[in-house]
């Protein structure tokens, strides 16, 4: 009889909301039993005549639940539980219990959304919100609401809050208190330094709880975030730990022999286990007291420099700190030595965000696509990002997965089947079995460490790593070669024929048509891509002079990123591979270098320019229009008659009659509707400087507006003698110049509107003699002295003593016989 365990007081209850709602959130924490006993619970209460389906995170979590639940039975894995995971599967006719990887529920559901054979399907460990796990409960939530009302659908979650949860499936929350002991937390007295090598702090820091805690016994839990820490501490632990301390590495990649090595107990000395966040929640690892944890977690994380999702080294958050230090409280008091002060616990996060907030979404889109559904459609509990869903699409229209109404394409079906990112997918369908390393490489860590970008180098390590690294001087990362090579063998076996022949570069463009690069001019190896980003090589890279690159990996700079891995390829290849997208384009434009309209017409894929040549024949309106940015650029500069237009206009429109806008932020915000039509034949500065604006804004005013304008303020003052004079509105009262004889005579002073005008009176020499808004006065005032000063001055120019009485003249006196 196996021991009770703390989920076992909560089962009763969940069993019954199941029973009644067909959904249930189980609320446990970790150690409560909840992945081992809920499945086999539910199977003896016969809630379901079909299998119960339960979805692990991970394919160690999952071949690892199956065997625990095997073993309680009495069997092995693959009779009444069995499990699939990615390359293996343990299952038989006998089966009602299968745990699966969650990408495995996809596959399922996209095949057949019946789930023929499935009466339930149990979500383990969703706190960690992967968007696997995201997806396929969104897809089963609609799949039981409109074609299995019988499906049952259980989440199981370690986290505190699992209420959001329950409102979105519209199931009860039955929560598991679990059972754990004290464990004494101990920090750092100080925080690490930014330039402390935290790895051999680390291992300092076990060797100290392995010393301090011998008395209390028990194993001892790692946390350390990949692989490469693991090998390294692994390495140095080994030499400085007591002889009787076994160290053991776990993580994802792992052998599934020596997985369970560092699972199972330790039958003699002191087991030391080196593990990924793999041990958070999801595993069982027995008679643990003692956890050392570094403080930091690798993550699933979109990264620009791949153009998909790569796992990123960050913080712990406060929740994935309390569930480590928890392991080492499962059986009795254990303790818990961190890497971080007690004052850094503050700068933590919380919680850990969902994968769907961060990851690239072009897997899920092309799921989305094939199901036939868009984001909002579906019950998510966090809706995908608008932008990286919209770039997600973006890329799978590239790619020929989408069509243009964003419909999924019979080549995007055959991409939603392959277990790869759509960008490798493609590249695999398109050029065969032969590009199955080059795949399994692009989606695998670098093998080589601190080599050339070429991506050549690493085709030459893998076919012969052994001969590469005695003749090279960079190290070759053996573990990445092995999966690299076994993910090779699979994918071959997944692809049908060989396919054309391609070069390896001209595969990676397959996969990367955004990041083809053609180098820009000037000594710097810098790319301009496909996609329109800038990235830039080493000077001293072997492939600096390269004219053109497919660039596979970058340092993800935003402003210009550094290309970690490409390949260089020929335009003749690039020209074969994307002859349907490669266009000629007619670009008229203005230039603000040169100041003038620029007219070419370019060969182009993407960013890139193939060809670039004069367009001879741009048409008129073409131009015209290109001349309107160009207006943008100089500016409208309104002078003359034009601005006096302008001005009269506004002045008008003050008033509260209806006009056209004639300011200037009115002029420019209308410029395509009144000037575009006036532009034929203006391509430059020179020529914008010439430009007569007059006629154009004329053209804006109809014949009535024009008359109402004419009336109210009219564009010039006639003299007595017949001469137009223009009046200015460029200050608050028109105004005018006018020489004082051409006035003789005038009795009344002019109006525009409701006010005098401004008169400037100017001598027979042009110069001003006196301003005035009341010309009567001035005739009757202070014309007298003004006519002392102007006889002595001018003698030859009449200066009458009474000018009311005088003929307005432009001539001086005659000459007496």
């Amino acid at each position: 009889m196996s021991p009770r365990l703390p989920i076992d007081d909560a089962l009763p209850e969940l069993l019954d909301a199941l029973k009644a709602h067909k959904r249930a959130v189980l609320q446990a924490p970790p150690g409560a039993g909840k992945t081992t006993r809920v499945p086999l619970a539910m199977l003896e209460a016969g809630l379901c005549e079909g299998k119960i389906l339960m979805l692990e995170p991970r394919r160690l979590a999952a071949r690892a639940a199956a065997e625990r639940m095997a073993d309680t039975l009495n069997e092995r894995a693959g009779e009444t539980v069995g499990y699939r995971v990615r390359g293996e599967a343990k299952t038989s006719t006998k089966t009602r219990i299968e745990v699966v990887t969650e990408g495995i529920l996809t596959r399922m559901l996209q095949s057949d959304p019946h789930l023929p054979g499935i009466g339930a399907v149990i979500f383990d460990e969703f706190h960690e919100r992967s968007l696997n796990a995201d997806l396929g409960l969104a897809l089963c939530l609609e799949v039981a609401d409109a074609l299995r009302d019988d499906l049952i659908l259980l989440a199981m979650s370690a986290t505190l809050d699992a209420e959001p949860v329950g409102r979105l499936m519209n199931a009860p929350v039955v929560t598991s208190a679990g059972r754990s002991f004290d464990v004494d937390l101990r920090w750092l007295e100080r925080p690490l330094g930014p330039k402390a090598r935290r790895l051999d702090a680390l291992v300092d820091l076990v060797v100290q709880a392995e010393r301090d805690t011998r008395a209390m016994g028990g194993g001892i839990l790692v946390f350390l975030p990949g692989e490469g820490e693991i090998r390294r501490a692994e390495g140095a632990l080994t030499q400085l730990l007591p002889d009787r301390c076994q160290v053991h590495p776990l993580f994802g990649a792992l052998p599934f022999a020596a997985q369970r090595a560092a699972i199972a107990p330790a039958k003699t000395g002191r087991k030391v286990v080196l593990a990924t966040s793999i041990a958070e929640t999801s595993l069982t690892l027995p008679d643990i007291r003692v956890v050392v944890d570094m403080g930091q977690s690798r993550r699933a994380r979109f990264d620009p420099g791949s153009g998909m999702s790569r796992l990123i080294t960050e913080k712990v958050t406060r929740a994935e700190a309390t569930q480590r230090a928890g392991r080492a409280g499962r059986v009795a008091e254990g303790a818990c030595y961190r890497l971080w002060s007690k004052g850094e616990d503050g700068a933590m996060a919380a919680f850990p965000p969902a994968e769907i907030e961060a990851a690239d979404l072009t897997g899920l889109a092309l799921e989305l696509a094939l199901w036939g559904s868009e984001p909002g459609d579906l019950a998510f509990l966090t809706q995908p990002p608008e932008g990286a869903f919209a770039e997600a699409r973006g890329l799978l229209h590239m790619l020929g997965a989408l069509d243009s109404n964003g419909r999924i394409t019979d080549h995007g079906r055959a991409l939603a089947a392959l277990p790869l990112h759509p960008r490798l997918g493609h590249m695999l369908v398109a050029a065969g079995s032969a590009a199955a390393p080059l795949a399994a490489l692009m989606a695998e860590r670098d093998p080589l460490k601190g080599a050339p970008s070429d991506l050549s180098l690493r085709l030459e390590a893998l076919r012969d790593p052994r001969a590469f690294q005695r003749n090279r001087p960079w190290q070759v990362h053996a573990g990445a070669v092995d999966r690299i090579t076994s993910e090779t063998k699979r994918l071959r076996a997944q692809t049908k024929g060989q396919g054309p022949y391609l070069s390896p570069a001209a595969m990676a463009a397959l996969a990367y048509p955004d990041r083809v690069g053609q180098r820009r001019k000037g000594d710097a190896p810098r790319y301009v891509l496909s996609g329109g980003k800038g990235v830039v090589l080493d000077n001293a890279d072997t492939m600096a002079a390269a004219p053109f690159l497919v660039v596979i990996d970058t340092d993800g700079n935003p402003r210009e990123a550094r290309v970690r891995l490409a390949a260089q390829i020929t335009e003749g290849e690039l020209r074969a591979l994307f002859a349907d997208q490669i266009t000629w384009h007619k670009m008229c434009s203005w230039s603000k270098r040169d100041r003038r309209v620029a007219a070419r017409q370019q060969e182009r894929f993407g960013a890139i320019n193939l060809d670039d040549r004069i367009w001879k024949d741009v048409p008129e309106d073409a131009v015209a229009k290109a001349m309107l940015d160009g207006v943008l650029d100089l500016g409208l500069r309104l002078k003359g008659p034009a601005a006096r237009l302008a001005a009269r206009v506004e002045l008008v429109r003050a008033s509260g009659v209806e006009l056209p806008d004639f300011s200037p932020e009115g002029l420019m915000e209308n410029l395509e509707s009144w000037l575009l039509p006036m532009l034929t034949g203006v391509r430059s500065a020179d020529d914008w400087k010439q430009f007569d604006l007059l006629p154009a804004l004329r053209a804006r005013l109809d014949w009535s507006q024009t008359q109402e304008l004419d009336r109210r303020a009219p564009g010039s003052f006639e003299t007595p003698l017949g001469r137009k004079i223009p009046i200015s509105y460029d200050h608050a009262v028109p105004e005018i110049a006018v020489r004082l004889q051409e006035v003789f005579g005038v009795t009344q002073h002019p109006q525009i509107g409701d006010q005098p005008l401004k008169i400037t009176l100017l001598s027979p020499a042009q110069r001003p003699i006196q301003i005035t808004r009341d010309l009567p006065g001035f005739w009757a005032g202070s014309y007298a002295d003004v006519r002392k000063d102007m006889r002595a001055q001018y003698p030859k120019h009449p200066w009458p003593e009474d000018p009311t009485q005088a003929d307005p003249t432009l001539r001086a006196k005659r000459r007496r016989g």
